[in-house]
C-alpha cells in the first residue's frame, strides 16, 4: 500500500499542465516590395519602352529619316515608299532601290544614282537634272514631266512601258539606252543641246536622223 502511494506521488509531480503563452498582436501584412535586382530589372525595362516610343516617334515626324542611308548604305528603306517631294539633291544614292517607290516632285539634282533602281516607280514631275543615271533601272517607270536636262543616262534600262512624255531631255545623254521605238521617236522631236559631262550631243545619243 505504501509503495502505491508513493508511484501516484511521482506520477503527479511529473505531470504538470505548462502554462499557456500569451498570443501576439497580429503585425498587418508588410507590402511587397521587389528585390533591389528585380527593381532594377523593370526600371531598365520602363526606359527602354520610352525610348522605343521616342524613337518611334522622332521617325514619323521626320520623313527624311526614311530614306536617310537607305539601300546598301544602311538600314533606311526607300523601295515601296511615298516619298513624293523629297529632297535627295547631290546626295550620293548608288545602287539605291527606289522600286514601286511614288517619287512625284522628288529632287534628285546633282545625286549621284550610279545602278539605282526606279523600277516601276512615279516619276512624274520630278527633277534629275545634272544627276549621274548610269545603268540606273528605269523599266515600266513612269518618267513624264521630268526634268532630264543634262543627266547622263549612259546603259541606263528603260524597256517596258517607260514613258518620258513631257519631259526636258535638254543636253540629256542616251548612249546605249534601249527605247522602244515610238519612245525614241517622241524624244527625237524634242531632242537638243549637248551633255555637259560626256560632250555628246542629246540628238546623237539617241539615235535620231
Amino acid at each position: 500500500m505504501g509503495v502505491l502511494l508513493l508511484n501516484n506521488s511521482l506520477c503527479s509531480a511529473k505531470i504538470q499542465t505548462k502554462p499557456a503563452l500569451p498570443l501576439l498582436p497580429k503585425l498587418p501584412p508588410a507590402s511587397v516590395s521587389l528585390s533591389p535586382s528585380r527593381s532594377q530589372v523593370v526600371r531598365d525595362l520602363a526606359k527602354t519602352g520610352l525610348l522605343a516610343v521616342l524613337s518611334a516617334s522622332v521617325f514619323l515626324s521626320d520623313p527624311a529619316l526614311a530614306y536617310k542611308g537607305g539601300g546598301p548604305y544602311g538600314a533606311g528603306v526607300t523601295r515601296g515608299q511615298d516619298l513624293t517631294g523629297m529632297d535627295f539633291s547631290g546626295k550620293t544614292l548608288i545602287k539605291q532601290d527606289f522600286k514601286t517607290s511614288i517619287l512625284r516632285q522628288a529632287n534628285f539634282k546633282g545625286a549621284k544614282l550610279l545602278g539605282a533602281s526606279f523600277f516601276d516607280a512615279d516619276l512624274t514631275g520630278a527633277d534629275l537634272s545634272d544627276a549621274d543615271l548610269r545603268s540606273a533601272d528605269f523599266s515600266l517607270a513612269n518618267v513624264t514631266k521630268v526634268n532630264l536636262s543634262n543627266a547622263n543616262l549612259e546603259g541606263a534600262l528603260a524597256t517596258g512601258n517607260t514613258s518620258f512624255r513631257g519631259s526636258n531631255i535638254t543636253g540629256a545623254d542616251f548612249t546605249d539606252v534601249p527605247l522602244r521605238e515610238d519612245q525614241r521617236e517622241y524624244l527625237c522631236k524634242v531632242a537638243d543641246g549637248v551633255n555637259p559631262t560626256t560632250g555628246n550631243a542629246t540628238r546623237e545619243t539617241l539615235l535620231c536622223n
